[in-house]
């Protein structure tokens, strides 16, 4: 049985290919169920995300993996094989190990992917589809993505926008738990911006949108972990002067936040520092407001700059990640082979035992018979010692056999080494 990853990813497909093949958790749970009468197919994870679509399988039978992901998606094998990349074994573990770390994301480093591939192995599982020796390279694979997060830099610096401001916070204001963040609009970014500052737990969000039903949407999002109040888009001066961190990123056409109604928001709040984040090109802030006493302000080029230097160091630190991800996963493979032999000598030795037994009892038979002893025990001995020698003077002809005087030489080393230790006296 062979561990395969195979599937597409935002480096082998376009958007609208991947669009075509995810899965959503209620469909996929129903497929995992069917393929449990399919012995090719009852063993595996499916992660499914925006940038990918993976298949990770214990099975004999590749291929069966390959038309499955397509029959199911109503898409042409010919033309998905084309997209598809395929690990097998160690390039396997590898793989999913990389994913898990982060290493293979469109954003080098991200930390969700964990808990993608995570919620993936639990579907699965519910659906009794993950065997012991699936579950243990997933596990494993969970270690090295943790190694990968303690050990190295690859996850440490902020590198999207809306991580960036949440990172920029914590910064100023040393106590998060004491802040009240205003978003001005509630797009894409902004709401990043939201969420990543709600799960480092600021006290309050003021979601300040023209929209009534967008500004709804994102407060839902996030009510679980902050206090959320919606304002009005027109009461947006008079409630500056509430906000410690400000996040604008509204598409205006017209600055939105002038000088003055900063100025007049600074004196309302008795001159304590204000962070305010400008996203918006054209710029939703008045540049004048950055001579304001107090007042921080950092535009997109200030933290477009910021990233690319956190990303050159994620770059960096991902070099050293990748040494350890394949040094754990050559450390998989070894254990997994010495539990593999463990078995095989496990086998030879009850093999053994059982030929032993025979030659007993045909010894025993012998002397029952008046047989002399002596000569008894010397048959027996030759016997037992010809047959217990058999499979490995099979080995030693078929290697001297192969075209790669390697395997006989490793093979003929090692068996020599084995002697010689046995002729050691014992201490």
């Amino acid at each position: 049985m062979s561990f395969f990853a195979l599937g597409v990813n935002h480096q082998t497909a376009s958007v609208e290919l991947r669009e075509q093949i995810a899965f959503n958790a209620e469909r996929l749970a129903a497929l995992l169920l069917e393929q449990q009468q399919n012995p090719s197919l009852k063993d595996m994870v499916v992660v499914s995300t925006c940038n990918r679509t993976e298949v990770y399988a214990m099975t004999e039978d590749a291929d069966s993996v390959l038309n499955w992901l397509a029959q199911v998606n109503n898409i042409d094998v010919k033309q998905l094989i084309h997209h598809v990349y395929r690990y097998e074994n160690a390039q396997a573990v590898t793989h999913l190990m990389r994913v898990a770390s982060g290493l293979d994301s469109l954003m080098l480093g991200e930390p969700q992917i964990l808990g993608q591939v995570k919620s993936a192995l639990a579907l699965s599982k519910n659906a009794d589809a993950v065997s012991p020796e699936l579950n243990s390279v997933f596990e494993y694979a969970f270690y090295a993505a943790k190694r990968v997060r303690s050990e190295t830099s690859v996850g440490s610096h902020a590198v999207s926008m809306g991580y960036s401001v949440a990172q920029l916070a914590l910064q100023v204001f040393s106590r998060p738990e004491k802040l009240t963040v205003m978003v001005v609009a509630a797009g894409e970014m902004n709401s990043l911006v939201a969420k990543h500052l709600a799960e480092m737990g600021v006290a309050k969000i003021i979601i300040c949108n023209r929209s009534r039903e967008r500004a709804d949407s994102l407060g839902q999002e996030i009510a679980h972990q902050v206090d959320v109040e919606i304002i009005p888009f027109a009461e947006l001066a008079q409630n500056l002067h509430r906000a410690d961190v400000i996040s604008s990123c509204t598409g205006s056409l017209h600055q939105v936040i002038s000088y003055s109604d900063v100025k007049a928001a600074l004196k309302k709040r008795r001159y304590q520092q204000m962070l305010m984040v400008d996203l918006a090109v054209p710029r939703d802030i008045d540049p004048k407001v950055e001579s304001l006493d107090n007042v921080y302000l950092y535009g997109v080029d200030d933290l477009q700059s910021v990233i690319e230097e956190n990303l050159a160091q994620r770059r960096q630190a991902a070099v050293e990640a990748e040494v350890m991800v394949n040094q754990l996963a050559t450390q998989l493979m070894t254990h997994q082979k010495v539990k593999e032999a463990s078995g095989t000598i496990q086998a030879y030795r009850q093999h053994s035992e059982e030929m032993s037994q025979i030659e007993l009892q045909h010894a025993l038979d012998s002397l029952e018979h008046g047989h002399a002893p002596e000569q008894v025990l010397q048959e027996f001995a030759h016997r037992l010692t010809q047959k217990l020698l058999h499979p490995t003077s099979i080995l030693l002809r078929e290697a001297a056999k192969a075209e790669n005087p390697d395997y006989f030489e490793w093979l003929q080393q090692h068996l020599q080494d084995v002697f010689e230790h046995e002729r050691k006296p014992k201490q």
